[in-house]
């Protein structure tokens, strides 16, 4: 794999298009329209109203620029393409925690799409790399800060 591409599941590609459309429309136009609002109050130097947005402006640009080269180099990879039952990029898993004795579902995503608080862990985690290629039945041991945690993988679903 090339260092910039970009591995996104078909929804965190659509996520990204939707967070550019976003700000090349209505969010560009609201901030053109700040601007122009804090430009009327006159002096630019002393204006603290045009400083924040000119330097949300610049934000903003940024985030554009990232989200096309993002998208034009992403590799879309469709977790339904995987047959035997492996796990990859898409994937949802069932873990078992052994140590705990607890259930927990993770998505592998990208590092661009993963969210803890949605359960879905970038294939670049520790976990991650460690389920990837898993199937059901294996097990799998990360290293964390509080020490190493095991896992058994219970079920693969695309």
């Amino acid at each position: 794999m090339a260092n910039d591409e970009l591995i996104l599941t078909p929804e965190g590609y659509r996520q990204l298009e939707e967070e550019l459309r976003e700000l090349k429309g209505p969010k560009r136009k609201a901030l053109a329209e700040r601007l122009k609002v804090a430009i009327s109050y006159g002096d630019l130097r002393e204006n603290s109203e045009y400083h924040s947005a000119k330097e949300e402006q610049a934000f903003m640009e940024t985030r554009i620029l990232q989200l096309e080269r993002m998208l034009r180099t992403a590799k879309v990879v469709n977790p339904d393409e995987a047959a035997d039952g492996t796990i990859q990029i898409g994937s949802t898993v069932l873990l078992h925690d052994l140590e705990f004795d607890e259930k927990i579902e993770y998505r592998i995503v990208s590092p661009a799409e993963a969210n803890v608080n949605e359960n879905k862990i970038s294939y670049e985690s520790p976990l991650g790399k460690e389920l990837i290629g898993k199937k059901a039945g294996d097990k799998v041991s990360v290293t964390a800060p509080m020490g190493i945690i095991e896992y058994k993988v219970l079920e693969v679903k695309s």
